[in-house]
């Protein structure tokens, strides 16, 4: 009788007492195999890239402050992995920027091994899937109480607002300017002047934030 092949996994983690706790709990498991580690943002993407696993199981806090991106990089870089964010944060804003990056699933650190195997047998069977603690206040924040909230970032002018949007969904300074027939020098203006009012430092950040805010859809 022809054996399923077992579904392959990459943990990343910046604690290796995680990682080494998690690869037990698949072995014991069966049918899950560990078959690459990584505890930085660069070895996340060197490992997913070099192994193509079925599933990557990762640490919001092993990956950084650029964490959404780099799962969104994975994600598109990678599609054919499925990426169970494997946290301690309970952060609702967390939750939803891995979701919007990416993510297939979020557990939380205090799942217990059951959780995880199916955690990551759902993943890999291209499943969604929350942790307990998060699904009983998933459905509020995937459809907010009503469509008239007032927009998230008051200190922006109409504009700036039009400019952030593009941002988050990925535009370049060059691309905005095109679609508004405006001189990618004042684009560059209203883009600093975004960032210094959302006192963020780059564009990453400024994607980060607009993204979690729901904008760039």
């Amino acid at each position: 009788m022809h054996r399923p092949a077992a579904v392959t996994v990459v943990l990343a983690d910046t604690q290796p007492a995680i990682r080494h706790g998690v690869r037990s709990v698949l072995e014991r498991a069966g049918g899950l195999t560990v078959i690459g580690e990584a505890s930085t943002s660069s070895e996340v993407v060197a490992e997913t890239m070099r192994c193509r696993p079925d599933v990557l199981v990762v640490d919001v806090d092993t990956i950084g402050s650029g964490n959404c991106l780099l799962v969104e990089q994975i994600a598109r870089a990678c599609p054919e992995t499925g990426i169970l964010v494997f946290s301690a944060r309970d952060c609702d804003v967390t939750v939803m920027a891995a979701i919007r990056a990416g993510a297939r699933g979020y557990l939380l650190k205090n799942a217990d091994p059951d959780q995880i195997v199916r955690g990551i047998q759902a993943v890999a069977a291209g499943e969604f899937l929350i942790g307990k603690t998060i699904a009983s206040r998933f459905g509020a924040l995937m459809h907010p109480a009503n469509d008239h909230s007032p927009y998230p970032f008051p200190q922006l002018t109409a504009k700036e607002r039009e400019v952030l949007d593009r941002i988050a969904a990925g535009r370049s300074n060059v691309a905005i300017a095109r679609e508004f027939a405006l001189a990618s020098k004042t684009i560059s203006n209203r883009v600093s002047a975004i960032f210094a009012k959302l006192g963020v430092a780059d564009r990453a950040q400024a994607i980060v934030m607009a993204r979690d805010a729901g904008l760039g859809r």
